[in-house]
């Protein structure tokens, strides 16, 4: 096929994005296909499901290399560590129906978009695939899938508003509809057969059913139907709940596709409107929004007018968001590039609520169609839940190769099984029988059931405690949490803010400071007019609705927002305006009332918001609230007081959340809506501060205590001023009151591609002095080198420095993570950032928060626990009822015992099936083997239900300040197995050996030994016919089945009560789960088997002993196995407690051989334990490097609505 093929073989789909995939094109082959088919007919369809498991393999098998152009098949392959695969066939979607002549083909709006570079010519059909309910098509030019379903983000925004301001015409929609297809975020109810088909070819269910088959081969009917019993139910369990997942997550959005919308149609140069289902909507369509509540079925960009929008649905917090239309701006760069971070504030989001609209002059509200269907926002919260990350967990590799290690063991025993009993000359088919027979014993077919009853427990206790979660197997990794983010607003500290005081400024000075709350009520004056107007909230279903911090302000003027609707306003136009106006407890004021005529909203990058109000009869005027340090930046210098940072720097240090305010008066005759915002914030003049308090929760400083005490690092990563995080750092215990707190401070160098970074160490927090570092050089220099050299010193740095060092000094990064512990200014996507960049230091991260912005961060973090019970919170594995901190100890505790109980559960199941296999072998040398009834009685009566109840034991109720080991092949873990095989192995070949040399044993005559039983003489007669093998060919009837043996009798007795002592011994309790006694349950079942057990070993009844297989021998041979079976328990337990379980003894072995830990992060700390010069201080650094884009990786995990005003100012 030449080179070129193989050229255009591969590709990248989503490059950069979250979920990147690589794409390979292949062509079906009409002989390979043949051949294929010939192989499923052949192997019974055990090709068929091999390739269902492995979907390349069919791929390989079935197809040959081919450019993607040419291909009919694609292979995708995920671009992660697990590097998933999966088949895609390639479908032709036909547009000749719709374009019948040159003239229809895609117009204007359409000449540089995909629609029309995807068509091919002449045959005019669309090539498309279909990857996670997301479309692609075909780029004739540039070669490539490209995604369709969403507006092209190089579009300007003048653009924009000209190529789709007055709508599209019905053949550009037609065309577009035909390729985007539908715009429903369609989750059907997958029915159960389907659930039910992919359920039982799981390959752990197909290795059940080979066990099961075998078992009715052998008429070992009874344990084959317990296990198809609890297979059955184990399947049905899982159906159910998948079935209940997909019922609910059906019914999330169900209520989205079918919304009646208004959209405007471009008819010969006039536009039109026109109502439609919303199904019907295309990228590009102009949707007109009526007055009153609507649900928003699309991404769309808002072009006129203004929206105040309820986002709960996306980002878990109910306060309205203000939208305004995007600028009509004449530059050439994309419309998201021109309004940087915050594009999203024209942008209406797909599952959210308008509450009201405000048209401007043009009087109608209109907003472009921007994304539909899945690739909206609330169709990428509802793929993250259809196709969630796939968990990289060490225990579940290790399980995987645990069962390959099984599988070798028993292919040792199948080679043994076939050897023995085919010189023995057995016939064929018991031969065949009797070594698969060794696999179904040797691999337990119990072990995953046994694994997931643990979780299920887990799971249970959690729900009591009022946690929720919804991927259970992030439960175990709970256990591994090393380091846990918390978000501050909310999660740390209250939830409201409580207005503390007001510090005015009047002729640059700053006046007294008036307390809240206070006997007398404010002046009026500026400081209160930009109080009672500089917020935006809203009046909705009769309550004053906004962010917190808004309505504290708003409330402490006494003053009412009228919401009768729409108020003109002179010289303005029809321009529909919120007036507030005095309440009944206000103070009086000269005037009647102030609207607010324009409004731009709060802006996480500008740190500020503003608007334009106008007293009623009175002159217009701008008033801005933002971060103090912004504010002040936009105000002229003369109205700013010389003793601004110190006074901030005063209410910073003691916690407080400071605001500042600002204002200036505008020009008369000028149109508000004209005016930008670069016009509006400038030459501002500085009002004064507003002090808010933010208490910390009462459960936050123990909570943290106990996790420090854990050893679990605990990160701070907000939205607030950086000064007040540190604050609130140190007063929750993060930071203790002798470690030192290293401000890092990032720049970009105007002018340069390079940057630069500082190091300075944040003052002395006392409130009473504030002298600067300069008075007392060598004193403090002294003490904070100290605290230095100690490793006591926390890095705190803001999501603008973090940015560029992540830009800049990337080689920098690890060092500053390692002790960084105040994160301030973070946007959403730095969030998931930075917890990333914390998993490739080897951490274990878990981030804690309210499920607002910081949705991106749970879904990345290994355990994401969100304090929200909105719908937002799907995206984060653990949900708590109650909004407290609280939930994080209790969710590692259990975490722990989880993950600890797994470890026993493998350990145990191992050991069974090896004993049994032991015993079983040990028998095969004497063609001999276990009787049905003693393989059930051990496989049901003892396995089965200490597998149900070894995991009922609890939490430890203590965090220690180490993890359970994180992987199966630990050493203290292998020795453990290793060791309690071989005491497994001496008792059984002790008993076999040691049986066969007692003075009343006799091979043939298997009565020989209880001659004073009665019916011995009766049966002798009987017995003397049997030859050696007469067991097996003879005499089938109820004295003899052909197993009946002393050997066979010993080492059942022994094996059976041998699985007690190890169920017993591996039932660890402390440090991370309860003692052993708590489990009563347990305790009981292991009680009451051993009760059996040794009734079995000494009690002396004909039909028992006939019924199990069982032969009679004298009490001293008895009492001699009770004699090796209390040997063995205690040397296993010894040996468990004293070597095992003995933490110091491996700490010690640890250091003489100079083992230590490979994680990253450990290996960096040792590094810069040997660093002196590190951390610097007061030093500057220049990077010389060009920066490297990470922009892919900052945004990459944030659903696009998540970058809400968290933390506001």
């Amino acid at each position: 096929m030449g080179e070129n093929p193989a050229k255009n073989h591969y590709a990248q789909l989503n490059q950069g994005e979250e979920n990147e995939m690589e794409i390979f094109g292949y062509k079906t082959q009409g002989c390979r296909k043949a051949l294929c088919i010939a192989g499923y007919i052949l192997s019974c369809g055990a090709l068929l499901l091999l390739f269902y498991w492995k979907p390349e393999w069919d791929v390989w098998a079935n197809c040959i290399r081919c450019s993607l152009e040419e291909a009919d098949i694609v292979l995708l392959r995920t671009t992660d560590e697990f590097r998933i695969y999966s088949r895609k066939t390639v479908t032709w979607i036909s547009v000749s129906a719709l374009i019948k002549s040159r003239l229809d083909y895609p117009g204007t709006a359409e000449e540089d978009s995909v629609f029309s570079k995807a068509i091919m010519k002449p045959s005019l059909q669309v090539k498309s695939i279909q990857v996670q309910r997301i479309r692609y098509v075909w780029n004739i030019y540039a070669k490539q899938f490209q995604k369709v379903g969403a507006l092209e983000d190089h579009h300007t925004c003048s653009a924009i508003h000209a190529k789709f301001g007055s709508g599209l015409t019905c053949n550009e929609r037609n065309v577009r509809k035909v390729i985007c297809g539908p715009n429903t975020i369609d989750v059907p109810v997958i029915p159960v057969w389907k659930l039910l088909i992919k359920e039982v070819l799981n390959p752990f269910y197909v290795f059940q059913l080979f066990s099961v088959c075998l078992w009715f081969a052998e008429d070992y009917m009874e344990y084959a139907t317990a296990i198809i019993i609890m297979s059955l139910l184990s399947i049905f369990l899982t159906v159910y709940d998948l079935r209940q997942q997909s019922v609910k997550l059906h019914r999330l959005v169900e209520s989205h596709n079918n919304i009646t919308v208004t959209v405007c149609r471009n008819k010969e140069g006039d536009s039109c409107f026109q109502e439609l289902e919303s199904h019907h909507l295309v990228p590009g369509d102009m949707l007109v929004l009526k007055e009153g509540k609507t649900l928003l079925p699309c991404d769309a960009i808002l072009i006129s007018g203004q929206c105040i929008v309820n986002e709960s649905m996306l980002t878990g917090e109910s306060i309205p968001v203000t939208k305004t239309h995007l600028p009509q701006a004449d530059n050439f760069k994309p419309w998201r590039m021109h309004c940087a971070e915050d594009y999203k504030k024209h942008v209406l989001f797909c599952g959210t609520e308008v509450i009201q609209t405000k048209a401007d002059d043009t009087g109608v509200v209109k907003a472009v169609v921007l994304r539909t269907g899945f690739n909206t926002a609330k169709g990428d919260l509802v793929r993250s839940i259809l196709y969630p990350k796939p968990m990289n967990f060490k225990l579940y590799r290790d399980a995987l190769r645990f069962l390959m290690c099984l599988i070798a063991f028993a292919a040792i025993g199948m080679i043994y099984t076939v050897c023995v009993f085919a010189l023995n000359g057995e016939e064929a088919g018991e031969v065949v029988k009797k070594s698969l027979d060794v696999i179904t014993i040797a691999v337990p077919p119990a072990l995953p059931a046994a694994l997931t009853t643990g979780i299920i427990y887990t799971q249970r206790r959690l729900k009591k405690k009022g946690i929720f979660c919804i991927s259970p197997q992030r439960i175990n990794m709970c256990g591994q949490l090393n380091l846990i983010c918390f978000d501050k607003t909310g999660t740390l500290t209250e939830d409201g803010l409580d207005l503390w005081g007001l510090l005015p400024c009047e002729r640059d000075c700053f006046q007294d400071i008036h307390s809240f709350p206070a006997d007398h009520s404010l002046p009026w004056g500026p400081v209160f007019r930009a109080m009672a107007v500089c917020h935006s909230l809203i009046v909705w279903e009769g309550k004053i609705q906004g962010d917190p911090l808004d309505v504290k302000m708003f409330e402490a003027t006494n003053w009412v927002i009228d919401d009768s609707s729409g108020h003109k306003i002179e010289g303005q136009g029809s321009t529909h305006a919120t007036v507030v106006r005095p309440g009944p407890k206000a103070s009086s004021a000269p005037v009647e009332g102030v609207a607010i005529l324009h409004q731009f909203p709060f802006s996480s990058a500008l740190q500020r918001m503003s608007v334009i109000a106008q007293e009623i009869g009175g002159e217009q005027q701008v008033f801005t609230k933002g971060a103090p340090e912004m504010v002040a930046m936009l105000c002229r210098a003369e109205t700013v007081p010389l003793n601004f940072e110190s006074k901030l720097l005063l209410y910073t240090a003691q916690g407080f959340r400071v605001i500042g305010l600002a204002c200036k008066s505008l020009q008369a005759g000028k149109q508000s809506t004209d005016l930008t915002r670069e016009e509006v914030e400038s030459d501002l003049t500085f009002l004064g501060l507003l002090i808010m308090e933010n208490r910390l929760k009462r459960e936050t400083k123990p909570v943290l205590e106990e996790l420090s005490a854990a050893r679990i690092r605990s990160v701070m990563v907000t939205g607030d001023n950086i000064q007040t995080a540190v604050t609130v750092a140190k007063n929750a215990g993060m930071i203790s009151a002798t470690n030192r707190v290293i401000l890092v401070e990032a720049n970009k160098i105007p002018g340069s591609f390079s940057a630069s970074i500082t190091w300075k160490p944040l003052e002395e927090n006392k409130t009473e002095d504030y002298r600067g570092l300069d008075d007392s050089p060598p004193t403090t220099e002294r003490r904070i080198r100290l605290a230095l050299a100690s490793g006591q010193y926390h890095f705190a740095m803001s999501g603008k420095s973090y940015q560029i060092v992540a830009q800049h000094f990337r080689h920098l990064l690890p060092k500053l993570l390692l002790n960084g512990t105040v994160f301030a200014r973070m946007s959403p996507g730095q969030k998931s950032s930075l917890v990333e960049e914390f998993q490739k230091l080897d951490y274990f991260v878990g981030m804690c928060g309210d499920g607002a912005n910081d949705c991106g961060a749970l879904k990345v973090a290994h355990a994401g626990i969100s304090l929200s019970e909105q719908e937002a919170s799907v995206a984060s594995p653990f949900t708590s009822r109650t909004p407290s901190i609280a939930c994080v100890p209790e969710l590692i505790r259990e975490g722990r015992a989880a993950l600890v109980t797994s470890f026993c559960m493998f350990k145990y199941m191992a050991l069974y099936s090896t004993i049994q296999y032991l015993g079983v072998l040990l028998l095969y040398w004497q063609l001999n083997a276990f009787g049905n009834y003693q393989f059930l009685f051990q496989d049901l009566a003892i396995t089965t239900v200490i597998g149900v109840t070894m995991s009922f034991t609890g939490a430890y109720p203590k965090l220690v300040p180490y993890r359970p080991p994180s992987q199966l092949i630990s050493p203290p873990l292998l020795l453990s197995v290793v060791l309690n095989i071989l005491f497994s192995l001496s008792l059984q070949v002790f008993g076999f050996v040691v049986v066969q040399e007692q003075p009343w044993y006799s091979k043939t005559d298997i009565y020989s030994a209880c001659l004073s039983v009665n019916n011995h003489m009766e049966n002798s007669s009987s017995i003397s016919s049997l030859g050696l093998h007469g067991m097996r060919d003879g005499a089938h009837g109820q004295t003899d089945n052909g197993y009946k043996s002393y050997e066979n009798t010993t080492v059942w007795l022994l094996s059976t009560i041998n699985c007690l002592i190890v169920a017993l011994v591996f039932s660890k309790g402390r440090p991370f789960r309860q003692p052993i006694y708590t489990n009563y349950v347990f305790i009981l079942v292991l009680i009451g088997q051993l009760g059996i057990c040794l009734f079995l070993v000494f009690a002396d009844i004909d039909d028992l002993y006939s019924k199990m297989d069982l032969v009679c021998t004298p009490t001293t041979w008895r009492i001699s196995m009770v004699i090796m079976l209390a040997v063995t328990l205690a040397a296993s337990f010894l040996v468990e407690e004293a070597v095992i379980e003995n933490r110091p003894l491996w700490l010690l072995l640890k250091k003489t051989f100079r083992y230590h830990s490979k994680s990253h992060y450990k290996r960096l700390q040792r590094v810069l334990e040997q660093d002196s010069a590190w951390p610097p201080l007061n030093e500057t650094f220049f990077s010389d490097s060009v920066a490297i884009s990470v922009e892919g990786s900052m945004g990459g995990h944030s659903n696009p609505t998540f970058d809400s005003n968290e933390d506001a100012l």
